[in-house]
Formats: structure tokens, C-alpha cells, sequence
């Protein structure tokens, strides 16, 4: 009896920090969201650093609460620190990756390589972003496809972001026959690029004879455009102007091979 009356009070205390880590666990979630909406509701602010400081917010919500477990069983806070100040080798060591991916959290954040619905290419991963928290970034690829990146790689890695800026330049490229027009084609291609409300007038476009190669001579197309527009206008600048160079008798040549037999 005796032994079963003293595990009453330890029972009774696992209860209560059950019930404390759902709450608080509860608790945490709300606030962090709550957060993220206000912060996000605020045009001045971007939607990037809601996202991290609501993230932020929970952990910190999520330490206190195991605090709080701790002292339900008689461990101190402050014997906590002393016991973690004794073990900080031993769990950096054990976390190192961790560490330095909430490190570099932080740097994103502070930096901002990039932001909430950019696209991407992290170390040759491509995706627009989805989320960016403490430890690691989403990224959502073009075929709806998830991938979670944790930050240090993210980090480290080389960024191009290919919605850093509202315009972008669009390069094309198109060979036409030895035997035809080099100012007609590229005519037709520059009548076609100042037709299309998507094109840029300033700067102008810019068609040129870059190059001649073994069986055409290769046509050089520069358009600046809205970032949003740019892979649409770059396929339906390929479709218009192959119509336009079939419709006007420009020959768009293909590479022949030539069968050579000896006599036996």
C-alpha cells in the first residue's frame, strides 16, 4: 500500500505536465498563427519575415512550456541552466547541423536572398518559395512537387533568383538558310516583337546577325519584358515567328548528312 500510495503524487504530476505540454503545445500553434496573420495583413511588411518571427514565437512559446514541465517534477530553471551550461559541448556537437541551420535562418531572414512566392534555383534546385522558418525553406517546383531544403544548404549554396526584379530579358535564337534574306528574317522577327503589348519598347528590341554556322546563319533576339510574361511570350515568339518565316518563304534549315560509298 505504501508502495502504491507513492507513486500517487508522481502519476499525479505526469498528468499535470501532460496536460501542460498539450495546452501549451495548443497555445503555441495559436499564437504563432496569429502572429503570421498580422503580420502578413500589414502591406509594409514582408510576408517572408511573418513567417519567421511567428516561427520563432512558437519555439520560444514551446521552450517555456518545457520549462514549465520540468518544474512540474522539481527541476529548478536555474539547475536546468547549470545542468545545460555543463552539456553545451556535448549538444552542440550532437546539433551542430541543426544549429547552423537555425544560424543561417537567420541570415536568410536578414539578408532576404529571396522571399515568400519568389522562383528560385538553390544549388540547382528550382521551385518558387513556399515558406522560410527557422530551420529550413519550402520550395514548390513548376510539376506541384515539394521540396524541403534546410536552410544551412540553402545557405551555402549558390541563389539565382529569378524574381528579384520586375523585368526580364528575354534571348532567343533562330537560324535561317545561306540562300535567304538575313535583313528580311530579321524583319519579320522584329516586325513581331514590336506587335506583341508584352515587349518592352525601352529598351528597343534588339535582332542581329550573331553568328555564321556550319548550315545557317544564326539570328541573335533580345526582348525585355514583365518577369510574369517572360515564358509566355518566349513560346509564343517561337510559334509566331516559324509561322511568319514558313508564311514569307524563309527556310529555317536542319542539319543534312551525307552518305559517302566507296567502290569496292
Amino acid at each position: 500500500m505504501e508502495t502504491a500510495s507513492g507513486y500517487g503524487p508522481i502519476l499525479l504530476n505526469a498528468l499535470k505536465a501532460l496536460v501542460v505540454l498539450v495546452v501549451g503545445w495548443t497555445i503555441a500553434g495559436i499564437v504563432g498563427g496569429t502572429v503570421r496573420r498580422r503580420i502578413n495583413r500589414t502591406p509594409q511588411i514582408d510576408k517572408t519575415l511573418g513567417n519567421f518571427v511567428a516561427s520563432v514565437v512558437k519555439w520560444v512559446l514551446l521552450l517555456v512550456v518545457f520549462i514549465a514541465v520540468l518544474g512540474i517534477f522539481g527541476i529548478e530553471a536555474t539547475s536546468l541552466v547549470a545542468v545545460l551550461g555543463a552539456a553545451t559541448l556535448a549538444v552542440g556537437l550532437a546539433l551542430q547541423g541543426t544549429l547552423a541551420d537555425l544560424a543561417a535562418g537567420f541570415m536568410l531572414i536578414l539578408f532576404r536572398p529571396y522571399k515568400l512566392g519568389q522562383f528560385v534555383d538553390i544549388g540547382g534546385t528550382a521551385g518558387t518559395v513556399e515558406n522560410l522558418d527557422l530551420f529550413v525553406t519550402e520550395l514548390v517546383t513548376p510539376d506541384n512537387v515539394q521540396i524541403i531544403m534546410p536552410n544551412g544548404k540553402a545557405w551555402g549554396s549558390v541563389i539565382t533568383n529569378y524574381s528579384a526584379h520586375a523585368t526580364r530579358r528575354l534571348d532567343l535564337g533562330f537560324g535561317i538558310d545561306y540562300g535567304d534574306d538575313a535583313n528580311k528574317a530579321m524583319g519579320i522577327i522584329l516586325r513581331i516583337a514590336e506587335g506583341d503589348p508584352r515587349v518592352h519598347a525601352d529598351p528597343a528590341p534588339w535582332v542581329r546577325v550573331v553568328g555564321l554556322g556550319e548550315s545557317s546563319v544564326d539570328l541573335g533576339v533580345r526582348l525585355w519584358c514583365a518577369a510574369e510574361d517572360y515564358w509566355d511570350l518566349k513560346f509564343d515568339m517561337l510559334k509566331r515567328v516559324k509561322e511568319a518565316f514558313d508564311a514569307e518563304g524563309v527556310t529555317i534549315p536542319y542539319p543534312h548528312s551525307v552518305e559517302i560509298s566507296k567502290p569496292a
